[in-house]
């Protein structure tokens, strides 16, 4: 008999009498982030950012019981999973998504802004609407935009000799103070935006401009600090994560007198941040300052000079 060479038909060869181990779906995880231990459903993990479960898990998250049923392990322990990540990050993040839900969809003692909505759904489109409301998950889901930056700096300490690295390469007493010095300094520096409207001032940069004006347009503010902002351990690497509620429009007026109403064009704004939603978008550039440190117990005021690699993740998530 000829076999058919429709695809279909080539999908498996296994024999009947061949029984498969299906892996057993995990409810829940066991983080180890840097130490402190976490216990997350797996809801909230699947809730959370692309960028940020990509940091979490960057071989790809398994949420199946893969080793026990490979090898015939105890299936009643539970899998560990170290992680190597910031866990007051992580916190961070948790506490957020976890406020902005509940605000959102109410709690089983209050409701929230969706039921007061919901009648938007069933409006009908009109020639600002689109897509129409019935079909417009900035509706029916809570939005928020996830802002996060990678800082790596570089400091390159005066030509004056006092600053030297060993035969091996291996940076000085002196040079790692410096380095040190230049992470707090860093730190200090919480402005979301500045870095990015200084290089827009340099370059003229109509793009970046735009993208600073979006993001104001969206949610958030010119002035507006880092949410969470931490030095990588043993790295001159500073990450940082702001997160806030996607401005969409709708307006909630108070005591229930009056239904909830949409700005149209405020909508379509926000609706530009679809281009973000599970898709993550980058951005580098390299930031060039002179600064001077403050005096040291070892030694008075440098002037330093001080590069830093940025990199911003932006993504829109809904839950």
């Amino acid at each position: 008999m000829a076999t058919s060479s429709s695809p279909i038909t080539q999908v498996s060869q296994t024999p009947a009498h061949v029984t498969l181990h299906q892996p057993q779906l995990l409810t829940r995880l066991l983080l180890d982030l840097r130490g402190k231990r976490y216990e997350v459903d797996r809801e909230t993990i699947m809730n959370l950012p692309e960028s940020v479960l990509l940091c979490l898990f960057p071989n790809g998250l398994v949420l199946s019981r893969q080793s026990a049923a490979l090898d015939g392990g105890d299936e009643d322990e539970e899998d560990v999973y170290a992680v190597d990540f910031d866990p007051d990050c992580f916190q961070f993040v948790l506490s957020f998504f976890r406020n902005a839900s509940e605000a959102f969809y109410g709690t089983a003692t209050s409701p929230g802004l969706f039921s007061a909505q919901q009648h938007l759904l069933e409006a009908p489109p009109n020639d600002f609407s689109n897509p129409p409301p019935s079909q417009n998950p900035l509706i029916s889901k809570q939005a928020i935009i996830v802002l996060r930056e990678e800082l790596e700096y570089f400091s390159i300490p005066p030509k004056d000799g006092s600053v030297k690295i060993d035969q091996n390469g291996i940076a000085g007493e002196a040079l790692a103070n410096i380095k040190r010095r230049c992470g707090d300094y860093l730190m200090e520096k919480k402005s979301i935006f500045t870095a990015l409207q200084r290089n827009v001032n340099k370059e003229n940069n109509v793009a970046e401009q735009h993208l600073i004006d979006m993001l104001c347009m969206s949610g958030f503010d010119r002035e507006d600090e880092w949410g969470f902002r931490a030095l990588e351990p043993s790295r001159c690497c500073i990450s940082s994560i702001a997160l806030v509620l996607l401005k969409t429009g709708i307006t909630h007026h108070s005591g229930g007198d009056k239904a909830a109403e949409v700005d149209y064009p405020q909508m379509a704004t926000a609706q530009k941040l679809l281009l973000f939603w599970r898709k993550p978008a980058r951005k580098c550039w390299w930031d060039g300052l002179d600064i001077e440190l403050p005096p040291s117990d070892d030694d008075g005021n440098r002037i330093i000079k001080l590069w830093a690699r940025r990199v911003w993740t932006l993504e829109l998530s809904l839950v």
